[in-house]
């Protein structure tokens, strides 16, 4: 198998899931406010796995948050399947960040008293339509780990854990900050390999943020920003697998 031996990048359909136009985010007033978003414009659509790059500061973590209803805008539109998000109610937000939204950070936040199966059931518990959370453990590979403390656990296994508990909802977006970035390169691949699984085998939207741009050729797509904007946009006409990229 060669680099580009992989499969095609996803065809986007003709609606978009997210449609961002003109998004901005300022914190703070005056001469200390920090213009962390400053006109984004892009569309995202469902199923596509999508990386964004850019240094420390450029906008990345805060269009994430944006897009999962953690923090909202200063001024754009940001709409989720026509939804504008912008003027939802919190009860709104709340219902769209439990039902459709998983969440993966670069630190793991398991419960240290609870197994990992019991970490991913507490998400299933509240869900809408879960999957039951020892097939979300078997996704990423963590089926002989079900009654293991996160204290038993490798950093890999726990991020693994985390990815788990964010898909058992059956999430139409998953939001990934940074998710390699405390382990080493070896079992940073092994997490990047199951996120690629759950966005291929459920067709889930994936977004990635990182420093590292080895990761692009992974994504459908690269978004690159820089001071607040999308400085490019890449489009890969192939995808290549995690496990063949130059590390």
């Amino acid at each position: 198998m060669t680099d580009r031996d992989s499969r095609p990048s996803v065809t986007t359909p003709s609606r978009p899931l997210f449609e961002v136009r003109g998004l901005t985010k300022v914190y703070g007033s005056g001469e200390a406010a920090v213009h962390a978003l400053s006109g984004v414009d892009l569309d995202l659509h469902a199923g596509e796995l999508v990386v964004l790059l850019g240094p420390s500061g450029s906008g990345k973590t805060t269009l994430l948050n944006n897009l999962g209803g953690l923090d909202m805008p200063t001024s754009g539109e940001l709409r989720y399947r026509g939804m504008e998000l912008t003027c939802a109610s919190e009860d709104q937000l709340t219902r769209y960040r439990r039902e459709s939204v998983g969440f993966v950070f670069q630190f793991y936040n398991l419960i240290p008293s609870l197994t990992a199966l019991e970490n991913v059931a507490l998400i299933t518990e509240i869900a809408r339509d879960p999957m039951p959370a020892e097939e979300a453990l078997h996704l990423v590979n963590l089926g002989e780990r079900l009654d293991h403390f996160p204290a038993q656990l490798s950093g890999g296994e726990q991020q693994r854990v985390a990815i788990a508990r964010a898909i058992a909802k059956r999430p139409e977006v998953l939001l990934c900050d940074e998710p390699t970035g405390a382990l080493d390169v070896k079992t940073g691949i092994v997490v990047l390999e199951a996120i690629e699984r759950v966005n291929r085998d459920l067709g889930t939207l994936t977004v990635i943020i990182t420093h590292n741009a080895i990761m692009a050729d992974m994504a459908d797509r690269v978004i690159h920003f820089s001071d607040g904007h999308v400085h490019h946009l890449r489009t890969n006409t192939h995808r290549v697998p995690v496990t063949t990229l130059r590390w």
